[in-house]
């Protein structure tokens, strides 16, 4: 059975920062492109970042230069890291493993991150 679980989450202040973590089970993590994406009240899911290995990742414009995901396949596990925080990064983050060529597609529940004075 497969499971991503993600943690992390909370409510911080404009500027600050939060780390979100991603564990996998039940795939062979090595295999699967891992990703963040966040869905604001009334607004679809977008893409927040992606990463194969370390020297291959991908962001969203809007999160460029603030957030940084990281990967420890010894681990199982993924990592967001969110720094310079905005009011418009509040949504429902949700962890994504895909597996490229295939129909395998997973996501986490989702953990809520709110930036707010």
């Amino acid at each position: 059975q497969v499971q991503l679980v993600e943690s992390g989450g909370g409510l911080v202040q404009p500027g600050g920062s939060l780390r979100l973590s991603c564990a996998a089970s039940g795939i062979p993590f090595i295999f699967y492109t891992m990703g963040w994406y966040r869905q604001a009240p009334g607004k679809q899911r977008e893409l927040v970042a992606t990463i194969i290995s370390s020297s291959s990742t991908n962001y969203a414009d809007s999160v460029k230069g603030r957030f940084a995901i990281s990967r420890d396949n010894a681990k199982n596990t993924i990592y967001l890291q969110m720094n310079g925080l905005k009011s418009e990064d509040t949504a429902v983050y949700y962890c994504n493993a895909r597996k490229t060529g295939t129909s395998y597609n997973y996501w986490g529940q989702g953990t809520q991150v709110t930036v707010s004075s």
